[in-house]
């Protein structure tokens, strides 16, 4: 891809994540209104959670997600097991759909994050990339991309026994070269089609 044409496709792509987010903010704010209530009744702690990761050129942000553990779990590991005790009621049902990374708009409208990018990490994790996998920091991080579909179910996939054992033994390295293949070959149309296969995994999973 040219220059200029790639330059253009990073102008759409942001005019299409400002509008879209702010959009898809707009429409969901009453059902949002509805999460905090739900979230703040079912155990104490903030209806939000916002933990620190790892954005464009290596620049730390903190994301924005709904709480679905109970408040401090994040200090017990950073990856989430099958049938972890540490995820709330509500939490779980949020985690399934996929609804606890909707607030992650506001990222996208504050230039942190893009709709479609390589889903941002925890410093350990980006810290340990290869030279070749520093090029996913050259993007702006996203709220879906192939890596996330691939593993929707990663909670499953790692199980209950040490599952950030497993997931760096097993997952990891898989998971960064889909990374890496979206940061080589990434298009405007390429992020429509992510998109659009996004919405139908999770209403195949509804």
């Amino acid at each position: 891809m040219s220059r200029p044409s790639k330059k253009l496709g990073q102008a759409l792509k942001r005019i299409f994540d400002l509008i879209s987010s702010a959009i898809g903010l707009l429409v969901l704010s009453p059902f949002f209104l509805i999460l905090i209530i739900l979230i703040r009744l079912d155990s104490p702690g903030p209806a939000f959670y916002r933990p620190v990761r790892t954005g464009r050129f290596g620049v730390p942000f903190r994301i924005w997600k709904f709480r679905t553990m109970y408040l401090d779990s994040d200090k017990l590991g950073g990856t989430t097991g099958a049938n972890d005790p540490r995820v709330t009621k509500i939490g779980r049902f949020l985690r399934k759909y996929k609804i606890d990374e909707l607030p992650q708009l506001i990222n996208v409208i504050t230039g942190d994050m893009s709709l479609v990018g390589p889903r941002p990490e925890l410093e350990e994790h980006t810290s340990a990339y290869s030279q070749d996998e520093q090029q996913i920091l050259k993007v702006r991080p996203g709220i879906t991309d192939e890596s996330s579909m691939r593993f929707h179910n990663l909670g499953e996939l790692v199980g209950d026994d040490d599952p950030h054992r497993v997931f760096i033994e097993k997952f990891r390295a898989e998971k960064n070269q889909l990374r890496l293949d979206y940061v080589k070959n990434q298009s405007f149309s390429g992020d429509m089609r992510i998109l659009f296969r996004t919405l139908k995994l999770v209403i195949a999973r509804r």
